[in-house]
């Protein structure tokens, strides 16, 4: 099982950035999905999830601004990043609980991709 993030990038305060995540391997469900991010020298923090039933979750710092969605025929998930703030600089990550033929997998992690804020 492997989780692929991209599209991260350097965008100016006040744009925006699609994150896409997809899953490959040998998958027979995928549950909870979400994104991470994580700046040096601090903690990887929580910034969405989705379960399998579209109820979402949101960082109270990104509400109103980022929206976590998925597409589970083509295995992916996408966080949508409007209005940037020089404060969303980091290291974007996903994450998802997956059953695959070699069983429970919770808790998968991507390499993350790197968005940068600045003008």
């Amino acid at each position: 099982v492997q989780l692929q993030a991209y599209g991260g990038g350097l965008v100016q305060p006040g744009g925006s950035l699609r994150l896409f995540c997809v899953v490959s391997g040998s998958i027979l469900s995928i549950g909870r999905m979400g994104w991470y991010r994580q700046v040096p020298g601090k903690q990887r923090e929580l910034v969405a999830t989705i379960t399998k039933i579209f109820i979402t979750t949101y960082a109270d710092s990104v509400k109103g601004r980022f929206t976590i969605s998925r597409d589970d025929d083509k295995k992916m998930v996408y966080l949508q990043m409007n209005d940037l703030i020089p404060e969303d600089t980091a290291v974007y990550y996903c994450n998802a609980d997956i059953w695959s033929k070699a069983g429970y997998q919770p808790n998968c992690w991507g390499q993350g991709t790197l968005v940068t804020v600045s003008s």
